[in-house]
C-alpha cells in the first residue's frame, strides 16, 4: 500500500498530542475546548439525540 503523506502527518500529530498529555483523554479534550474558545470561531451545540428511539425502531417491515 502506498503511504499517504496526509495520513502520516495526522498520525504523527495525534502521537505528539498524546505524548504531550501522557495519553490523558480528559486533558486532551480540555485543551481542545480551550483552544477552540480562544480561536474565536463560531460553534454550535446540538441537542442530544434519544438513542433508545433509534434502537427500537424496526429496520424493515415484516411481510405476512
Amino acid at each position: 500500500m502506498k503511504n499517504d503523506p496526509i495520513v502520516e502527518e495526522i498520525h504523527r500529530i495525534r502521537e505528539e498530542i498524546s505524548e504531550r498529555f501522557h495519553g490523558d483523554l480528559h486533558s486532551i479534550c480540555e485543551d481542545a475546548r480551550v483552544r477552540l474558545q480562544k480561536s474565536g470561531r463560531k460553534t454550535i451545540s446540538l441537542p442530544p439525540r434519544r438513542v433508545e428511539d433509534e434502537i427500537h425502531t424496526p429496520r424493515s417491515k415484516k411481510v405476512g
